[in-house]
C-alpha cells in the first residue's frame, strides 16, 4: 500500500491529524532516567544517548494508540556522535513496532549518486555486491529542494519503489524564511509557489485512493496566510505542518492548511508534548516520574485542539 494510503487510514482510525516529533535533548530528560543512565555509563555520548532512548520508549508507550506518526529530528541524535544515531535506529524500530509510521525529519539533499544514497540510506535499500538490505528504513523523509529535480528525483523513485513518502520544505517555520523563499520571481509569484507547483507536478505520478500524492509538502504553522495560498496549489501534496505549540502556532493557524473533507495535513508538535511535564498547563497534575501521562494528556489536548477547529 502507498505510504500516503497508509497514513490518511491511520490518521481517519485514530482520528488525530497530528505526529508527535521526538526531537529529545538531555535537558528535556526527567532526571530519574539520566541518573540511571549515567550510573551505567557515565555522563558520555553513550549515557546520554541510552537515556534518550528509554524517553522516547515511554512516551510512544504513552501516545501510540492516539497519534498515527512520529517525527524523530535527526539532528538531535546526530549530536551525540554513533551512540546518538544508534537511539535514532532504535527509536524507528521501536515506534514502527507499536503501529506508528515513522518520519524521519533530516531535510536530506544533495543529487546524483549522492542524493541516491541518502535515499537508499533512509527510503531504500543498500547494495551489497549481489544482495541489498535496509539501513534506517523510516516510512518517509523530509528533503531539501534548494538543488531541484536533480536532488529530489532519486527519492521520488524510492518512494514509488518501495511505498515509501517525502515531504519537501515549501515554506517553513523560522522567522529568517521568508530571506529566500518569499522572494518575488520574475513571474510575479514567490519562490515557495513555484516550489510548491513543482512539487504538485512531481508527485502526479504517486497519488493513492484519496486523490493525494505521497510527495508532499513543509508549510509552517507560523504562516497561516501563506498556507492558503499554498492548500490552492498543493491540490494532491500532503502537508507536512511544523510548528504548533512551542514555536508559537495555532490550531486556527494550522486549519489552512487542510482541504474541506477535513484531510491533506498532519500537524506536528514536539516539545511541547516531550516538555508537558514542565509545563504551566500540566507541571501541578503530572510529577516528573510521570512526565509521560503529561505527554499523553497533552497529545490528547493537541487533537481536540485541532479537531475542533476543523468541525
Amino acid at each position: 500500500m502507498m505510504f500516503i494510503d497508509v497514513l490518511i487510514k491511520k490518521i481517519k482510525e485514530k482520528n488525530n491529524p497530528s505526529v508527535v516529533g521526538l526531537d529529545p535533548k538531555i535537558e528535556y530528560i526527567p532526571s530519574f532516567i539520566k541518573e540511571e543512565a549515567f550510573k551505567k555509563q557515565g555522563k558520555t555520548l553513550k549515557g546520554a544517548a541510552n537515556a534518550i532512548f528509554t524517553f522516547n520508549k515511554y512516551i510512544i508507550d504513552a501516545v501510540y494508540d492516539i497519534v498515527p506518526a512520529v517525527k524523530p529530528q535527526l539532528a538531535y541524535y546526530e549530536m551525540y556522535g554513533l551512540e546518538g544515531l544508534k537511539a535514532f535506529y532504535e527509536t524507528c524500530r521501536y515506534a514502527k513496532e507499536k503501529g506508528l509510521l515513522v518520519i524521519a525529519d533530516g531535510k536530506r539533499n544533495d543529487i546524483g549518486s549522492t542524493a541516491e544514497s541518502y535515499s537508499a540510506a533512509f527510503l531504500g535499500k543498500t547494495k551489497i555486491e549481489d544482495t541489498e538490505e535496509a539501513a534506517f528504513d523510516v516510512d518517509a523523509l523530509t528533503v531539501n529542494p534548494y538543488l531541484g529535480i536533480d536532488g529530489i528525483k532519486p527519492f521520488i523513485e524510492d518512494c514509488d519503489k518501495y511505498n515509501k513518502g517525502i515531504f519537501i520544505l515549501v515554506k517553513t517555520s523560522n522567522k529568517s524564511s521568508g530571506q529566500f523563499q518569499d522572494i518575488i520571481t520574475e513571474t510575479g509569484k514567490s519562490m515557495y509557489e513555484i516550489v510548491a507547483q513543482h512539487i504538485e507536478e512531481w508527485g502526479r505520478d504517486l497519488k493513492g485512493e484519496y486523490g493525494y500524492s505521497s510527495v508532499g509538502a513543509v508549510v509552517g504553522a507560523t504562516y497561516p496566510n501563506q498556507a492558503k495560498i499554498l492548500r490552492k496549489i498543493l491540490k494532491s501534496a500532503y502537508i507536512l505542518v511544523p510548528g504548533y505549540g512551542a514555536q508559537g502556532g495555532t490550531a486556527k493557524d494550522v486549519a489552512s492548511s487542510f482541504n474541506p473533507d477535513g484531510l491533506g495535513a498532519i500537524v506536528n508538535a514536539s516539545r511541547s508534548i516531550m516538555c508537558a511535564y514542565k509545563s504551566e498547563r500540566w507541571k501541578e497534575k503530572y510529577t516528573e516520574e510521570k512526565f509521560y501521562e503529561a505527554s499523553r494528556a497533552e497529545a490528547l489536548r493537541m487533537k481536540e485542539d485541532i479537531n475542533g477547529v476543523l468541525s
